[in-house]
């Protein structure tokens, strides 16, 4: 009996260590209750960027537009989705968030239609990975930090009538 319960707190212990472990080591990030998902914060070398919830700089993907997921695989190991298991929250940003399922799961915050990650290199405060390119999968990635900017409307048009001198035309 002795020797069960030995085994029953040491295989509970072994769970919790690795329930700790993963929830370390997961590439997403959840949202503390009424906290903000994404804000704005001025950091140096790059102005004004937006930034999770850790503080941590997010950064955007020329390759990846209309919320169309290239970073797979390898990919994740360097670059790490914004994820959130509920609806993603602003702190005062001019844009839109949204979100996107990715291949893999998750539900990956967008802005403005962009989708947002965190490079594994940076600490908070810190941006090291802006203008960063790198190749994965064969697919290329230019990485730039993400900038709070508002939704641009389409531009207005104004209908114009031409004559033209020759008949029929």
């Amino acid at each position: 009996m002795k020797r069960l319960l030995v085994f029953g707190v040491v295989a509970l212990a072994a769970a919790i260590g690795v329930a700790v472990a993963v929830a370390a080591t997961s590439g997403g990030s959840s949202t503390a209750a009424g906290g903000a998902t994404v804000s704005a914060k001025a950091v140096k070398g790059v102005g004004t960027v937006l930034v999770d919830a850790k503080g941590r700089v997010l950064y955007q993907s020329d390759q990846e537009r209309r919320g169309m997921v290239l970073c797979k695989g390898a990919c994740l190991s360097f670059w790490q989705p914004l994820t959130v298991s509920g609806t993603p929250r602003g702190k005062s940003l001019p844009g839109k968030l949204a979100l996107v399922k990715r291949p893999d799961g998750p539900r990956q915050v967008t802005y403005n239609g962009r989708l947002l990650y965190s490079f594994k290199l940076d600490t908070p405060g810190k941006a090291t990975g802006d203008g960063f390119k790198d190749a994965f999968g064969g697919q290329k990635f230019t990485w730039h930090v993400a900038h709070p900017t508002a939704v641009k409307s389409p531009a207005t048009t104004t209908a114009t009538t031409t004559t033209s001198p020759y008949p029929g035309y």
